[in-house]
């Protein structure tokens, strides 16, 4: 039988403080807060794991797809809208009104125990090169610097804070970290790795907003008239900076519009879907969706890349879900508590943009490992030759 549930929340509070002082100093940096850990870990004693999950993880109410005039496409390359919308975006960037903040952070597993930001897309050519270049090329179009920000983990800070100073990164180039946590085994009480320790690991993309506030990078850029952010994966090098693309949510910024998805067509992938649910089309992952919902009748997925006003990103109040997920740690089963940054969706008014993931022009190049890599190498040197990546 199971410990009760008030035994196991204490049990897991001493634990807790008895923590290694220069762990909890880490934990502390990353954004832990005790109180809110103890209550996740209370929720693991709500009846069986599938049961608990779906409800904690699922939408509620009906779910539909969005109505194709609800998913934007660009203009035609030439077109005077299109020409209006890249003078639009080139205006802001000249004003110092666009930050560019890339995800560097996660685990650093995917790739071999390499860092991703550090490992080679082209021979002497690293996926954080290109984003300095890219910024390079950027700021000089705008005629002034235009900030980069890094968020890293507390797994990939050193390495890519180490590799900035040695690229010689400008002071408009900055990292912070995303939040640090504790996995939990099934029953609530601290998980321990086969070297005795706790096991720690990142809490998701959806940390960008929390610990972006807590670096105060965008408090001084919102106080210096900036006004948009854009995010991506820093493995995604199609998701660059483009004008025209600015522009476009400028407009619609103008209208009241908060966030601009970027969504590409589906070509067996699966992934985040925009859709129909508890009142706003918002993205949702194909595990928070009803069963008998189809996420075949959505043709697009989300890109993982959002253009969003700095003022409400700064100070908005966002209540996130934090997802069970259960992991496979030195053979054993773990618990860790995760949040999604397309839950901006959900709390911001928002709109969507179909981009292209094919060739030159392509906004959708991700790269989860090197067999990826390899086969998405040509079209990733092709983009980046053409953006001023390499």
């Amino acid at each position: 039988m199971s410990e009760a549930p008030s035994t196991a929340t204490n049990a897991l509070a001493v634990a807790l403080s008895t923590l290694d002082p220069e762990l909890r100093r880490r934990l502390d940096e990353g954004g832990f807060d005790p109180e809110h850990f103890l209550s996740l870990a209370a929720t693991l004693h709500d009846g069986d794991a599938v049961t608990r999950r779906r409800t904690r993880n699922s939408v509620k109410g009906k779910v539909e797809p969005p109505r194709p005039d609800e998913i934007a496409k660009l203009p035609a390359e030439g077109t005077p809208e299109y020409e209006r919308l890249r003078a639009r975006g080139e205006e802001a960037m000249r004003k110092g009104e666009l930050a560019f903040t890339t995800m560097a952070g996660g685990m650093a597993t995917r790739m071999g125990g390499i860092v991703k930001a550090l490992a080679d897309v082209t021979p002497g050519h690293t996926f954080l090169d290109m984003r300095l270049a890219e910024n390079r090329t950027a700021s000089a179009r705008a005629g002034r610097p235009v900030p980069l920000w890094l968020m890293t983990s507390d797994a990939t800070h050193d390495d890519i804070v180490a590799a900035l100073a040695k690229a010689g990164a400008p002071p408009n180039v900055a990292a912070f970290k995303q939040n640090l946590s504790l996995r939990l085994n099934p029953d609530g009480s601290l998980f321990r790795g086969d070297d005795g320790q706790p096991s720690e690991h990142a809490t998701g993309h959806g940390d960008l907003v929390d610990a972006l506030r807590r670096s105060k990078l965008l408090d001084a850029f919102v106080q210096g008239g900036g006004k948009y952010v854009w995010i991506t994966n820093v493995d995604n090098l199609g998701a660059s900076i483009d004008p025209v693309v600015l522009g476009r949510f400028i407009e619609a910024s103008d209208k009241g519009i908060d966030v601009q998805t970027e969504v590409t067509r589906k070509e067996g992938d699966k992934g985040g879907i925009p859709a129909h649910a508890e009142g706003k089309l918002q993205v949702l992952e194909e595990f928070r969706l009803p069963p008998d919902f189809d996420p075949a009748t959505v043709p697009v997925f989300n890109t993982n890349t959002f253009l969003v006003r700095a003022e409400p990103l700064l100070k908005q109040p966002l209540d996130w879900t934090y997802f069970e997920v259960e992991k496979n740690v030195d053979g054993r089963p773990a618990i860790q508590f995760e949040r999604l940054l397309q839950e901006i969706t959900a709390q911001m008014p928002s709109t969507y943009l179909e981009v292209p993931r094919d060739g030159a022009a392509s906004r959708f190049l991700p790269v989860k490992d090197f067999d990826e890599l390899a086969k998405r190498r040509g079209t990733i040197e092709l983009v980046a030759r053409a953006r001023g990546m390499l």
